[in-house]
């Protein structure tokens, strides 16, 4: 007898429908598995087998011969342990129930309990999409695979618990969930902006990168609070919409970094990767390719402290991801995209020894150390950050200063209006914030008035700027005049955007 149980692939970010076929025949007792498995599939026969056994079940004396379709998509991962169960106990006629509309996922004990499966909510869209009603999913993963309402879903503890229900004798309750319900607003437990003394500036600059979405680099001595600064810039972002949550939650359940007790990922991303990450940790890789810490950052923030430590390679593949917002990694089995819309934060110090052109230590780096050190981050790349700031040392004047400094509450009151006007902007669009535009939208939102049009002549003319400069000096005064909600750029917001350009870009 022959039986059908939808299951789930992930490839990439996306699910992709898997029938397990099960027929039970004659022959040499054994189960065959075919259908491209790996190993961790294969080992499946001796999980589904005691799963059985140890919930009452029987395993079918004979040939057991299961099929993983399609057989073109290598499939991986103990995911198909319960649909394998499921199939063989409706093939031996142990189970009489129609599944076909049902998606069903999960790794087996030896017991027959149910163990968390990564990749859940990629599974239920592929599901939504494909018009099943029904899922069962591992207990512990309902929350999660509820987020999709259109399909109902059902927390399956054991493989005995799926049988009795699927029997009519004890049914399981679904799971209901409201998405909306688990956003919430940015933890206010990150370092707050009253807290850091003095760089007043660089905390300006902050609040234009996390108004406008932007790319910011700090230069500084050690000590000058460069990573305090970026670690404090989730306190003034804005809280993640629904939309976006889903995306960064797709991400995290696929590569198994979401806990069972957070179903949605309700706070933007703050990824601060080691300077020796590979290339691929970055970008994503791997023989099964999943994505790596720039995907993981997605609507939230990338922080590389010491930049120039960072190999050449691995910042070399930071360009097409920061133009394109998305990475795409081509193989020989296909080409797998994975969203990449960050926010980079980078420090460095400026020389090996960190006090070039400090007032107060003397630097001990020859010069051709101090270019060598610099020249690390290539010209391209550099011209990809809008903004670029030097951090100095703090004074004791500043340190032991005890008055009340703005709170990231008032900070991140401006940076959400400013969002807002953009959301405005941009609605009916792919667009979310000023740094997605391109040179389309540029020309038709970011209008100059008279002094500004005359402020960038000259700076195009004398500072020489290259077409992606200029295009990202227009997109960051663009965002300056939506922090003062006004609707056309003026001098004095392009001349703040061409502070904050690279003093090598002046050369």
């Amino acid at each position: 007898m022959l039986a059908k149980v939808m299951s789930c692939a992930v490839v990439g970010l996306d699910g992709v429908l898997v029938e397990v076929e099960v027929d039970v025949g004659g022959g040499q007792p054994g189960i065959m598995l075919v259908g491209l498995p790996d190993a961790a599939v294969q080992e499946s026969r001796e999980r589904v087998r005691s799963a059985i056994r140890n919930s009452g079940g029987r395993v079918p004396f004979g040939r057991i011969t299961v099929n993983l379709a399609p057989a073109d998509i290598k499939k991986a991962g103990p995911t198909y342990d319960l649909p394998i169960a499921l199939g063989i106990l409706l093939s031996s006629g142990q189970v009489l129930a129609e599944v076909d509309d049902a998606l069903v996922v999960g790794e087996l004990s030896l017991d027959g309990h149910v163990r968390h499966t990564p990749g859940i909510i990629s599974m239920m869209s592929m599901a939504a999409e494909r018009g099943l009603r029904r899922a069962f999913v591992p207990e512990i993963d309902a929350r999660e695979a509820a987020l999709i309402d259109a399909v109902e879903v059902y927390p399956v503890r054991t493989l005995g618990d799926l049988v009795n229900h699927l029997s009519g004798d004890v049914p399981i309750a679904p799971v209901k969930a409201d998405p909306a319900s688990f956003v919430s607003a940015t933890d206010a437990s990150v370092t707050d902006f009253a807290d850091i003394r003095g760089q007043e500036h660089v905390k300006r600059g902050l609040e234009v990168a996390a108004a406008g979405a932007h790319n910011l680099v700090m230069s500084g001595p050690p000590g000058s609070g460069k990573t305090l600064l970026a670690r404090s810039l989730p306190s003034i972002l804005p809280p993640m919409n629904l939309a976006e949550a889903l995306e960064v939650t797709r991400i995290y359940s696929v590569r198994g970094l979401l806990p069972p007790e957070t179903p949605l990922v309700k706070d933007r991303p703050f990824r601060a990767p080691h300077h020796t990450t590979s290339h691929a940790g970055l970008v994503g890789g791997g023989t099964w390719p999943r994505p790596g810490e720039i995907s993981l950052a997605h609507r939230g923030v990338l922080f590389l402290d010491e930049l120039p430590e960072f190999s050449s390679q691995t910042l070399e593949v930071l360009r097409q991801p920061l133009e394109d917002k998305r990475i795409t990694l081509a193989r020989a089995s296909g080409t797998l995209s994975f969203p990449a819309s960050v926010t980079l934060i980078a420090a460095m110090n400026p020389c090996p020894c960190g006090f070039f052109g400090d007032p107060q230590r003397e630097c001990r780096c020859s010069p051709s150390a101090v270019t060598r050190y610099q020249k690390r981050i290539s010209g391209p790349l550099l011209d990809r950050i809008d903004i670029h700031l030097d951090v100095p040392r703090i004074d004791y004047e500043q340190l032991s200063d005890r008055r009340a400094a703005e709170r990231s509450s008032l900070v991140r009151s401006r940076v959400e209006a400013a969002r807002d006007i953009q959301a405005t902007r941009y609605a009916g669009s792919e667009l979310l914030t000023n740094a997605d535009m391109g040179p389309k939208e540029i020309q038709k939102y970011a209008r100059l008035d008279e002094a500004g049009e005359q402020l960038v002549r000259m700076a195009v003319r004398q500072l020489s700027l290259s077409a992606r400069a200029y295009h990202r000096v227009l997109k960051l005064a663009r965002t300056i005049a939506d922090l003062a909600a006004m609707e056309h750029i003026r001098a004095e917001h392009v001349a703040e955007a061409l502070q904050y350009r690279p003093r090598q870009a002046e050369l």
